[in-house]
């Protein structure tokens, strides 16, 4: 039988269930994610894999697993703590987010970290052959995101935003040169997918970013670096993944059924006529 437990506060009760996905848990729960961070569970690229499913790949136990999800919640909520729920702010907010600070953490990191690999593998790549694999995954990573960040940038984000803006005001949306916003949310989650996978060979290249007996303080600053690079592209990725992407599909979809629905209601045609 699945494990079930109740959550939340008194004016948000939530029920967690093992059979709920990952993807789900960690948007409805954002103090999952720390849990998922801490047992490896990926919770953005493989988001949609159950609780158990994830876990058994694991070899965890999800109903210890889902009780660690409640607690770090009842933490969060006995500190006062309120989580913000990006699913209900406008998109142009979460955009903010991401770009200010996830964006920008890229940017500050990528070359700082890109060094310090080129260092280390310069003084101990001949008695540590793998630092090599971990400057050029690194170095691929880098590149894949800065010209990643840059399509999102200057071509998907502000489209959803105007996007948003039309919804709003009542308006047609601007119709794209990309058709609809599923096709770049598509490249864009391939995108991420292989970032995720260069992650994982990062990780495993390390060892878990273990530092060897003998790794000097850089070493050091190297591996703890690359562990909260990837605990902040984690994150970074779940957003637009498992909320960004999919309320903006949603929300050209119902606009479009909307618009569909006034046609047919012969309401909309001067609206239709002023826009061409």
């Amino acid at each position: 039988m699945a494990g079930t437990i109740f959550s939340g506060d008194k004016g948000n009760p939530m029920t967690l269930d093992t059979t709920k996905t990952v993807r789900e848990l960690a948007v409805e729960v954002p103090s999952a994610i720390r849990v998922f961070q801490s047992r490896g569970i990926d919770f953005c690229c493989g988001g949609h894999k159950s609780l158990t499913e994830a876990c058994d790949g694991l070899n965890l136990d999800a109903a210890v697993v889902l009780r660690e999800i409640a607690s770090a919640d009842e933490e969060r909520i006995a500190r006062c703590e309120n989580a913000t729920d990006w699913r209900e702010v406008p998109l142009a907010e979460l955009i903010a987010q991401i770009v200010q600070k996830h964006h920008l953490y890229v940017r500050s990191e990528s070359p700082r970290l890109a060094g310090l690999a080129a260092k280390v593998a310069g003084k101990h790549g001949p008695n540590h052959l793998e630092l090599s694999d971990v400057k050029a995954a690194f170095d691929a990573l880098a590149e894949d995101l800065r010209v990643h960040m840059l399509k999102e940038e200057e071509v998907l984000f502000p489209y959803i935003a105007r996007m948003e803006e039309a919804v709003i005001a009542g308006e047609l949306i601007p119709p794209p040169r990309f058709g609809q916003v599923a096709n770049p949310v598509r490249m864009m989650m391939q995108e991420h997918d292989a970032a995720g996978d260069l992650l994982r060979k990062l990780r495993e290249t390390t060892n878990e970013f273990t530092v060897p007996a003998d790794g000097c303080m850089s070493f050091r600053m190297l591996y703890q670096g690359l562990l909260e690079f990837e605990a902040d592209l984690h994150q970074h990725i779940h957003l637009e993944n498992n909320i960004l992407f999919p309320r903006s599909v949603a929300l050209e979809g119902d606009r479009n059924a909307d618009l569909v629905t006034e046609c047919g209601a012969g309401k909309c045609c001067d609206e239709h006529q002023h826009a061409s």
